[in-house]
């Protein structure tokens, strides 16, 4: 079974129906039935409730989400030896570096973001959710 991270930039997509919301809901999908392991870090979470409660104000609803993601993923904890290594990553923005080394650490086959330049030197392939889903389909 294929094992991905979700940047933050796919679940807000999913979340705020942005552009191209309907590639990570079906990515969303495939973690929910257990066709994929789907892998969301520690920070993330809080950093999607911050924006949940700007965009939405509603409490209940940040804490309903939070918990369907809670249940849905495997959650990665951000550990110091993480963020030791992250110093030492060839990707230069830190929290992608951290994205990368607790990837890498886990044994995550690829990091699923709309943002593919910023992993362009990540030791973790990277793919956008077009083409992690294409090379999903390939596989099935």
């Amino acid at each position: 079974m294929k094992k991905i991270t979700i940047d933050i930039n796919v679940l807000l997509d999913f979340l705020n129906k942005r552009n191209k919301h309907q590639q990570a809901a079906q990515i969303i999908e495939l973690c929910s039935a257990n066709k994929i392991q789907g892998y969301l870090f520690a920070h993330e979470i809080t950093t999607l409730a911050y924006f949940l409660m700007k965009y939405h104000n509603d409490s209940q609803k940040v804490r309903l989400v939070l918990n369907e993601f809670l249940d849905m993923f495997n959650i990665i904890p951000i550990t110091e030896t993480i963020l030791r290594k992250a110093f030492n990553s060839k990707i230069s923005d830190f929290e992608d570096a951290v994205i990368e080394v607790s990837s890498f650490e886990n044994e995550i086959d690829y990091i699923v973001t709309r943002n593919l330049n910023d992993f362009k030197k990540s030791s973790v392939k990277s793919l956008s959710p077009t083409e992690f889903l294409a090379i999903l389909s390939k596989e099935n």
